[in-house]
């Protein structure tokens, strides 16, 4: 696992993530936490008390005349909208006693006799009557009396709430995610069940677009700059390694600073070249040709073909080649572990953790002497909220190479998870003080800075987080991931929505490949209800995703806006924005 950006699960501490408001369960707002109401009229209920006929007072037993009959009023009809309502009661009587086609005749009967003027009357006999066909399980007559009682009252939510439902039997997703879209703003995003549907079928959706689109693919190399913080992550990497003073021409040996030429005819060897020289589109080229001629590099060509094969995102030919170097045992036991931490690490991030666990268990066996073993299963251990297995791997990688500050940044940030999780005070402390001696013991480790920066923020010491993201730019300036979080803390911090948008289009400028970039563009754009413009950068997100969950994940951002636009279209709702 690359420790360019911080590793944690999903929704634990650590920069807020901005995502639309449908993916998390509540809109985000700035400053004033606001929200729309909106009110939908309903016609008052009729006095059902009999009314005294018109022009005669209302009769009073005269005391004076014993023999004086008392004078019975005439029973006044029932208007058309009482009977109604009179039959849709005992409708609801029948539906109380679980006697649902008996409710549905009297619902119907209702509908038949209401006035067509009495729109929320109607709409609500025609709400009823899917609720019985909801009950017999009969989910499109569900969806045709649903959509008349929008049609007739389209701020229903009850009636748009079991349309949702029903969709979601029929297997309408998108139909779904509209009027549960309409729902959630309609309630303010405040109903736990409204929100959970929604992003039911927003991760159904996302992962059903995903599979389709990554196959398909076009193979997208990252840029320069995240595939040098991949390698960086690794420091018992062969493959990773420059050129050996053996490998190289005699004429090369003399030449500081300039590319190396191989001196025998390797498709490995000009591979590790063209590393050198960041022109990483023809590894894989390379690496095929001593792959295919069996060459005397063949399992690091193997290991080196694969890395390139994840990181444009085709773990499927990743997978063979790692397999073959894991199955070598009289390669270099370095490649082997090598191979099983990229096959553990590609395993969870297809959500295959009991797998990844064993290739991580695997390698420790094989090389127990193997730093980066520990550090990336430390990594691992994070994401499966194993902090006290993280912390002794990573006290592990640290006995093995004391010099490694990525490993001890990375313990810092378990412990301050641990503790912050935990609600301890005294451990919180601990644990900022922890990053404090790791960025005075390794000043120019700028993960130790950005990690501490997401802890400061979560403590709300927002300027000294600020300062530690300065100190991260000014050793990695090429870093788009780190202006990203600083435009985020503006917002949290200042609501400096312009400077925050500023910093991250930076990041796009360094790093037009940075999909981080294009995600947080797109959720801030939600928020300010540019939704065409959000839609776009979650579309240029999804081409730069480096997995299918992470695609599914965009495709899930990129719905949820989608929907928001078709429910302002159809019904003018809007959810509150920045």
């Amino acid at each position: 696992m690359a420790a360019s950006k911080p590793v944690e699960p999903q929704g634990g501490p650590g920069i807020p993530h901005w995502k639309l408001a449908l993916a998390v369960g509540a809109p985000l707002l700035i400053g004033a936490g606001a929200v729309y109401l909106w009110s939908r009229h309903r016609s008052s209920k009729r006095d059902s008390q009999r009314r005294t006929p018109k022009g005669r007072a209302s009769p009073v037993p005269n005391a004076g005349s014993a023999n004086q009959e008392a004078v019975t009023p005439p029973q006044q009809e029932m208007s058309p909208l009482e009977k109604a309502q009179a039959a849709k009661n005992k409708g609801n009587k029948y539906f109380k006693a679980g006697k649902y086609d008996q409710a549905i005749q009297c619902y119907t009967e209702a509908i038949s006799l209401c006035p067509a003027e009495k729109r929320v009357d109607l709409s609500t006999f025609y709400q009823n009557r899917a609720a019985a066909y909801e009950q017999l399980q009969t989910w499109k007559e569900v969806v045709q009396d649903c959509t008349k009682a929008v049609e007739l009252n389209p701020k229903y939510v009850k009636a748009l709430f079991r349309r949702a439902k029903a969709h979601e039997r029929l297997d309408n997703k998108k139909e779904c995610l509209e009027d549960v879209t309409a729902v959630c703003i309609l309630e303010g995003f405040q109903n736990q069940n409204s929100m959970l549907l929604a992003d039911k079928v927003l991760k159904l959706l996302g992962k059903e677009k995903a599979k389709d689109k990554y196959k398909n693919r076009e193979p997208l190399m990252p840029s320069p700059q995240f595939i040098k913080s991949y390698f960086s992550s690794f420091t018992d990497d062969i493959i990773s390694q420059p050129l050996h003073k053996e490998e190289k021409s005699d004429e090369d040996k003399d030449k500081e600073g300039e590319a190396a030429v191989v001196k025998e005819k390797s498709g490995y060897l000009k591979a590790k070249q063209y590393m050198e020289e960041e022109n990483y589109d023809k590894i894989i080229s390379e690496c095929t040709k001593e792959v295919e001629a069996k060459g005397k590099y063949m399992a690091e060509a193997l290991l080196l073909r694969a890395t390139f094969y994840l990181l444009i995102g085709n773990s499927a030919a990743a997978k063979p080649d790692l397999d073959q170097v894991i199955s070598m045992e009289a390669a270099n036991v370095k490649l082997r572990a090598n191979a099983l931490i990229k096959r553990g690490s590609m395993y969870m991030q297809q959500q295959q953790p009991m797998l990844s666990t064993q290739d991580f268990n695997m390698a420790a066996d094989i090389d127990p002497q193997n730093a980066d073993v520990y550090h990336h299963r430390g990594q691992l251990k994070i994401l499966l909220d194993q902090v006290d297995e993280a912390v002794a791997d990573f006290d592990e990688c640290i006995r093995l190479r004391p010099d490694s500050a990525l490993a001890q940044a990375q313990k810092c940030f378990a412990l301050y998870r641990k503790a912050y999780t935990g609600s301890n005070p005294l451990q919180i402390k601990a644990a900022l003080k922890g990053f404090e001696d790791v960025i005075k013991k390794f000043p120019k480790c700028a993960e130790g800075y950005a990690l501490y920066a997401q802890a400061l923020t979560d403590q709300q010491q927002f300027g000294k987080a600020d300062e530690m993201y300065d100190q991260c730019i000014d050793l990695e300036p090429d870093n788009a991931t780190t202006y990203v979080h600083k435009g985020l803390l503006q917002l949290q911090w200042k609501q400096d929505l312009d400077k925050g948008l500023d910093l991250i289009s930076k990041a796009i400028e360094i790093d037009n490949k940075c999909d981080f970039a294009y995600e947080t563009m797109g959720t801030i754009e939600v928020q300010r209800g540019n939704l065409d413009k959000a839609i776009d950068m979650f579309n240029k997100a999804i081409n730069l995703a480096k997995s299918e969950m992470e695609m599914a994940h965009l495709y899930s951002l990129c719905d949820a806006a989608y929907a928001q636009t078709e429910v302002a279209r159809k019904y003018g709702l809007k959810p509150p924005t920045l």
